[in-house]
């Protein structure tokens, strides 16, 4: 039975708290829908480029968002790469939004299926290695660790994903996010596509926080701005079978969550910038329809004709803008019209 080493340290237990505090504060904010899937966009590009290149795409993230607008036909193997990243990360978030995704075999199969659709013999895509890999050190090209044996990596991942869900209510989702990532790259499943495979499975155990890693940001960003600590954090050196009974975990979660504080500043700081547009932006009168609403629960023309100085159809139209921005819903008839605001 997997049963993993790490201690809670007070740096780990200050980021979790970091974390947390982040989290609420942007589901609190609240951005036109517009500017959202114009930030989704944005955040996708950054993650097929920040995961591929990791693994050693050379396409920069210009080139990236060119493939990913115009989706050419005749593609090379590392435009499939991000395409194929891309559009597992748009599954997902589907997937996410319209029911609760649980952590399974099949997801992570069907995962990394969808990641190397094209660029593995079918035979291997979608199926847990049956042959031994090794890991090669990427600036030397020497062997620096030897994972486990074909005939071990499906209890194991068995193992993980018991863990993982039996403990849902005993360890919080963070640090589980974090454990399952480095222990399925040691276990190193699949004859390509294991990190990732890893990464985008960890989102699934992310999103259960209520942070919506897929419109909101890309924490491969943070592991791809030092892929050597990366790498050096998230694996081990050596023998699996020598190495399984010292592994702890304990610095890779102080990694783990440091990365995902490090994206939700940037991210904090940087969705106010996007998509601001004549269309978009909100102005002093829109802003006190919302305020209102969050003293009050609800607002009637009535009740913002006493807020504005402003004629009853331009009243109206300034509901109708809130409205196609999906910040507020209309509820009622008539003179018995009210507004609410939009449910996430």
């Amino acid at each position: 039975m997997f049963q993993p080493q790490y201690t809670i340290t007070d740096r780990l237990l200050a980021d979790i708290k970091r974390v947390n505090t982040l989290v609420n504060e942007l589901n609190n904010r609240r951005f036109p829908h517009v500017v959202l899937v114009e930030f989704e966009k944005v955040a996708r590009a950054v993650s097929a480029y920040a995961s591929t290149s990791i693994e050693g795409n050379p396409l920069p993230l210009t080139e990236i968002k060119k493939i990913l607008k115009s989706k050419p036909t005749h593609i090379r193997e590392s435009e499939r790469e991000v395409l194929n990243y891309n559009q597992a990360l748009q599954e997902l978030n589907k997937k996410l939004e319209a029911e609760k995704v649980k952590l399974s075999l099949d997801l992570i199969l069907k995962i990394q299926r969808q990641i190397t659709e094209g660029l593995l013999p079918k035979f291997e895509s979608g199926k847990l290695r049956d042959k031994p890999v090794v890991v090669n050190d990427p600036r030397t090209g020497k062997v620096i660790y030897l994972p486990p044996d074909t005939k071990d990596v499906k209890t194991l991942i068995a193992d993980l994903i018991k863990f993982v869900n039996s403990n849902r209510n005993e360890i919080d989702l963070l640090i589980l996010a974090g454990i399952f990532h480095k222990q399925m790259v040691i276990i190193h499943p699949f004859m390509d596509g294991n990190g990732r495979t890893t990464r985008l499975a960890a989102k699934v155990l992310l999103a259960e926080m209520g942070l919506n890693t897929f419109n909101l940001f890309s924490f491969e960003n943070y592991y791809n701005k030092n892929i050597t600590k990366y790498f050096q954090t998230v694996g081990e050196f050596g023998n699996y079978y020598e190495l399984v009974n010292k592994i702890n975990f304990t610095s890779w979660l102080e990694y783990f969550t440091e990365g995902i504080i490090d994206e939700l500043l940037r991210v904090q700081k940087t969705l106010p910038e996007v998509g601001i547009s004549p269309e978009t932006n909100l102005q002093p009168h829109h802003l006190k329809i919302l305020e209102f609403i969050k003293e009050k629960g609800f607002i009637a023309d009535r009740d913002y004709a006493k807020l504005v100085g402003r004629a009853k159809a331009t009243r109206a139209l300034d509901f109708k803008k809130l409205i196609e921005l999906e910040l507020i819903s209309r509820k009622g008839k008539g003179k018995a019209t009210y507004y609410i605001l939009k449910e996430k």
